[in-house]
């Protein structure tokens, strides 16, 4: 379903091989909460997705546990910006900005992470209306565009 719906929006985008129900595991035990449901379930079609331009529109499974657990313990990160506790990023815009659900409370809507602001809101309503919106424009700041 998910390759199918990130091919129909932008037939040129990098799918990659699937990651296995056991790595999905680990990396939820790794961070120490569970990923949002359509996330694992894009992930075991293909292990994130290049957008336009060669972005890391989703990231790989590595990249989603490396980098929160970066920005969930970073010293220097919690001396510049408010707390990213609440939140599970999963892409990039290839600028700086970055993309997440919010956990807590569980929501299934997206908001970006405005990294010179420290600003966050909202862009999409799920990972597909994302992954449509990212997708589909012409530019890696299309959020920004409304």
């Amino acid at each position: 379903m998910w390759r199918r719906a990130v091919l129909e929006v932008f037939p040129a985008a990098g799918i990659r091989e699937p990651v296995r129900a056991s790595a999905l595991a680990e990396a939820e035990e790794r961070l120490g909460r569970s990923l949002p449901a359509e996330l694992k379930q894009l992930l075991l079609e293909s292990d994130g997705v290049l957008g336009r331009t060669h972005v890391d529109t989703v990231w790989t499974l590595d990249q989603i546990v490396e980098r929160n657990l970066l920005f969930w313990t970073d010293e220097s990160f919690a001396q510049l910006y408010m707390s990213f506790d609440a939140f599970l990023f999963f892409g990039d815009n290839g600028g700086g900005d970055q993309f997440a659900f919010v956990q807590k409370p569980e929501r299934a809507d997206v908001f970006v992470w405005e990294h010179e602001s420290d600003s966050r809101r909202w862009v999409a309503r799920d990972l597909q209306d994302y992954l449509g919106r990212s997708l589909r424009t012409g530019g890696d700041d299309w959020y920004r565009q409304w």
